[in-house]
Order: structure tokens, then C-alpha cells, then sequence
């Protein structure tokens, strides 16, 4: 906020507006700001499945969520998964639907997904490039078409991807921890 208000000074003497003038508690933590969230170097992007990558914007490893951008090119499928808590997305860019419902997520569209909402992504051979935003709490549990556990994903296993790929790549396994709270 000191920066911000900083650089606007003026402005903000111009229009008598006045900032909070106390620092805030030394608890809080940083905030964190992506002025690229759809980044222009492909090494942010993370593989999760063929054709499907994440980019972190905010892993909260204190209260057990995530916030990403997935994206997913040419005819793309996230695995059968089921979350036990809620899930909020919103569409930037392309299309996408679950196998389980009769609705479609076009570009501009909120999704919200339910607990216990168990659905496989896909995206139609027809749509170049989809990218949505998704705030996933807990864990995403996934199973075979049948119910059977095979395997999860919570913001430890996702912060555990990003320390490999960005190592991979060059980027080190610490670019990641500006994306942890």
C-alpha cells in the first residue's frame, strides 16, 4: 500500500483522498500481485495431463487451497475427480464442459462446483486454447468412472509440481515460493 500510495501522491492529494495511515499488523502477509497472470514465458505453466497445464497464482499452504489458472489445449480431459469442498472458476478464455452435466462453461461464465461434485473435465477438439481460473479448497479426489480411488491433488501436491517443473526448466524450485501463504 506504501508503494502504491507513493507513486499516487499527487492524485491523491488532488482529489483529498486520504490512505489508512497505520501499518498493518506484522502477522499479515504479503500480498501478492501478478501483473501477467497469463504469463507470456511458457515455463510458468505447469503439466498436470497430457494437454493440461496450471499456472499457481496462490498456494495457501496455511488454509489448504489453491488458486490457478488451468489451461487446456486441443481436445484436453482433467481425469474423473471429486471435491469434497467447494470449487469456483471462471472461464477467460475458450470452452469447457464435464462429461456428467448437460451444461457448457463459455468464455466470461462462473462455475460454481459444489462439494461432493464429481465430474471430468473436457474440452471439445474444436477450441485451440481454454483457460479458466479455479479456487480449489481441500483436495480434488480422483477416481475411475466406477468410484475407485486413484489418486488426489491438494496445494502441497501442487506446490510439490511446481518445485520439479520449475527446477526442470530452469526457473529454480523457489519460483514458486512467491505463490505460497
Amino acid at each position: 500500500m506504501i508503494f502504491v500510495n507513493k507513486i499516487n501522491s499527487n492524485l491523491l492529494q488532488e482529489n483529498g483522498l486520504t490512505p489508512y495511515q497505520l501499518p498493518n499488523p506484522k502477522e499479515s502477509l504479503p500480498d501478492i500481485v501478478i501483473p501477467d497472470a497469463v504469463p507470456i514465458d511458457e515455463r510458468v505453466w505447469v503439466p498436470q495431463a497430457d494437454q493440461v497445464w496450471f499456472r499457481p497464482l496462490c498456494l495457501n499452504a496455511s488454509h489448504g487451497y489453491w488458486t490457478n489458472l488451468l489451461r487446456v489445449r486441443k481436445s484436453g480431459v482433467l481425469s474423473c475427480h471429486r471435491h469434497p469442498m467447494g470449487v469456483h472458476g471462471y472461464v477467460i478464455k475458450g470452452r469447457w464442459q464435464y462429461l456428467e452435466h448437460d451444461w457448457v462453461a463459455t468464455e466470461g461464465s462462473y462455475v460454481f462446483e459444489p462439494p461432493g461434485d464429481t465430474h471430468t473435465l473436457y474440452v471439445p477438439p474444436d477450441v485451440e486454447e481454454m483457460i479458466t481460473l479455479f479456487q480449489g479448497n481441500g483436495v480434488m479426489y480422483y477416481l475411475d468412472p466406477w468410484g475407485k480411488p486413484m489418486g488426489y491433488e491438494d496445494v502441497f501436491t501442487k506446490i510439490a509440481m511446481c518445485r520439479e517443473h520449475y527446477s526442470k526448466v530452469g526457473l529454480g524450485e523457489d519460483y514458486v515460493d512467491q505463490f505460497i501463504r
